[in-house]
């Protein structure tokens, strides 16, 4: 599943969510990812910012609330996404964002790295029977395991896990591929990637080593306002990853077997080399490295594998220079 991340992209403007829905439907993603919030609900006036990007808002308390949309409108946001033919993914960051996204028909649930030892949002997504995504952003191997034992105990039908580091954007050293297979052999789910790179390389490399389920933030222009836009891909980036992706899971699903190569017969006698001499040379001559040479095609004669053969053998007749050399020729 390849899910495009709009979170707060829109900038706490519906028609600006409701263009991204409209793009992304176009290049190949299968879901769209928002984020819920309801300010009272998540945060404080206490609660500090991670970027101070912002001039219009004081605390980040008052982003979260600007980023805030009406039942009404989510259930908008839902409807559209199913219009298009793309699941409707949110992460909520309370438990009355779950009890909104259940009344507007999210279908599955993201558990953002920050919630992991949230036990209390934990059971209550689980309680609603939807599948489940979770971002391993800042979790070590026992927090994680841990938080999906307690996912599955409560009832999640289907998990599914992102090997995500919690840096914005993350550097080449700081996206740990390397996860990937252990998660896989630890936890015996389904194991994606949450990329915060801001380029189409990371999720590229992770289709490569096997991740199933792909994430990352989108924005129409990398020069967008908003926290996320450094860590973020544009519109375009994302059909071109998308495709990607899509390619490299093909070739994963179709591998070739090296002991059979008799599909290239025919190739194979086109670019194959067959030896020739470089030089008229007189009957009884005998051969040496240096009058050989190798001219395609591959089935004039002697084939260039075989030159050692030839070395020291007298020639039956006068060759003329860049003649094939057939076994006829030698004595």
């Amino acid at each position: 599943m390849i899910i495009a991340e709009i979170a707060q992209a829109h900038d706490g403007s519906l028609g600006n969510a409701h263009a991204f829905i409209d793009a992304l439907s176009t290049v190949g993603v299968d879901a769209i990812k928002f984020q819920t919030h309801i300010a009272e609900a998540e945060s404080s006036e206490y609660e500090p910012f991670r970027v101070k990007f912002s001039k219009q808002d004081k605390t980040r308390f008052d982003y979260w609330k600007r980023m805030e949309f009406t039942e009404e409108q989510w259930l908008g946001i839902s409807e559209h996404c199913k219009e298009k033919g793309l699941k409707f993914i949110s992460s909520p960051f309370s438990l009355a964002a779950v009890d909104l996204l259940e009344k507007v028909g999210v279908e599955v649930y993201k558990i953002g790295s920050g919630e992991i030892t949230n036990r209390l949002i934990l059971e209550k997504i689980a309680k609603t029977g939807k599948p489940v995504i979770v971002s391993s952003g800042m979790s070590d191997f026992e927090e994680l395991e841990q938080a999906l034992s307690f996912l599955k105990e409560s009832g999640t039908p289907s998990l599914s896990l992102l090997q995500c580091t919690t840096a914005y954007p993350t550097q080449p050293e700081e996206w740990g591929l390397n996860v990937i297979s252990e998660m896989k052999t630890r936890f015996q789910i389904p194991v994606g990637f949450s990329d915060h790179s801001g380029d189409i390389y990371a999720c590229l490399a992770a289709a490569a080593l096997g991740a199933e389920v792909f994430e990352f933030h989108v924005v129409f222009d990398k020069r967008q306002f908003g926290p996320d836009s450094p860590a973020s891909i544009s519109i375009d980036d994302t059909e071109k990853l998308c495709k990607g992706i899509r390619q490299i899971q093909n070739s994963l699903k179709s591998p070739i077997h090296k002991s059979d190569n008799s599909k290239f017969t025919e190739l194979k006698r086109i670019f194959g080399k067959s030896l020739a001499v470089n030089k008229d040379l007189q009957a009884g001559h005998i051969i040496g490295f240096d009058d050989l040479e190798s001219k395609k095609p591959g089935d004039k004669g002697i084939a260039a594998i075989n030159y050692q053969s030839v070395i020291g053998k007298k020639t039956a007749r006068k060759l003329t220079k860049w003649e094939f050399l057939t076994d006829q020729d030698i004595i």
